[in-house]
C-alpha cells in the first residue's frame, strides 16, 4: 500500500531523514521504534507532506505522491494523529471531530458511526470544549477526528504517551480493533515494545534519521531493542 524509496527529508537546511526505505503493507500494523530524536515524527510528517522538502519516492497504491500537497494526501486516504494530539481547545468535541471530515472527498460532514462504539464518553459530551478534557480523552478525540476522514491508512505518533494508565489499555485495544476488525492499515510510532510486539506485523527501528533494522515483528529481538532503544 505505502512504500518509501530512498527518501530524504529536510527542515530548511537541516537534513533530518537519510535514505529511508520502508514498506507498509495494506491491512497490517507497521510499527516505528527508536529513541527520542531519531526522526520518527519527521517520518510521519514527511509522509503527510509537512516538512520543507523531500527527495526520493513515496509510493501509495503505485502512485508517487512525494510532490503532492498535504490536503491531497489527506483526501487520498491518509489520516494523521500527531504527538500531543493538537486538538483545538476552544472547539467543542463535535466541532473537533467534524474538522476531520473536511478531508473526505465526497463532501460528507458527519461523525462516523464507529465513534460511539469506540468512545462513548465523547458522544455523551459532544458540546464540551476540547480543552477541558484529560490527556487520554483528548487522544480519543484526536483519533475520532482522524476517523471522520474515512482514512485508508492511519498514522499514529506515540498515541499512549503521557496518558493516564486506565486509558492506555483502552487506546491500545482501539488500535487493535481498527486494524483487525475494521481492516485499517496503521503506521504506528511507539515506545512501548511490548505493545508493538503484540500489535504489529512488521517493524522498523530508526537511529540518526535512518532505518537501521526492519523486518517481521518476530525478528524484533531483545538484542535489537537493547542496542537501539536502551537509554
Amino acid at each position: 500500500m505505502l512504500k518509501l524509496v530512498d527518501v530524504d527529508s529536510f527542515y530548511g537546511r537541516s537534513h533530518v531523514l537519510h535514505g529511508i526505505n520502508l514498506d507498509v503493507p495494506a491491512g497490517e500494523i507497521t510499527t516505528i521504534l527508536g529513541r527520542n530524536g531519531t526522526g520518527k515524527t519527521t517520518l510521519l510528517k514527511t509522509i503527510m507532506g509537512l516538512t520543507d522538502r523531500t527527495n526520493g519516492a513515496i509510493r501509495y497504491d503505485d502512485r508517487d505522491i512525494a510532490g503532492e500537497p498535504t490536503f491531497r494526501r489527506a483526501r487520498g486516504g491518509f489520516a494523521y494523529v500527531p504527538q500531543g494530539r493538537e486538538i483545538i481547545p476552544d472547539f467543542t468535541i463535535r466541532e473537533n471531530i467534524l474538522l476531520g471530515a473536511y478531508a473526505r472527498s465526497d463532501g460528507k460532514r458527519s461523525i462516523p458511526s464507529l465513534v460511539p462504539e469506540l468512545f462513548p464518553y465523547l458522544i455523551e459530551n459532544l458540546d464540551r470544549r476540547g480543552g477541558v478534557l484529560s490527556g487520554g480523552q483528548q487522544q480519543q478525540l484526536a483519533i475520532a477526528r482522524a476517523l471522520a476522514a474515512e482514512p485508508k491508512i492511519l498514522l499514529l505518533d506515540e498515541p499512549t504517551e503521557g496518558i493516564q494508565p486506565n486509558i492506555v489499555e483502552e487506546i491500545e485495544e482501539v488500535i487493535l480493533r481498527l486494524n483487525r476488525v475494521e481492516h485499517l492499515t496503521v503506521l504506528l510510532v511507539e515506545q512501548n515494545v511490548d505493545f508493538a510486539r503484540r500489535a504489529a506485523r512488521r517493524f522498523a527501528i530508526m537511529e540518526k534519521g535512518s532505518v537501521v533494522a526492519a523486518g517481521d515483528i518476530g525478528e524484533l529481538s531483545d538484542d535489537l531493542v537493547h542496542r537501539h532503544m536502551a537509554v
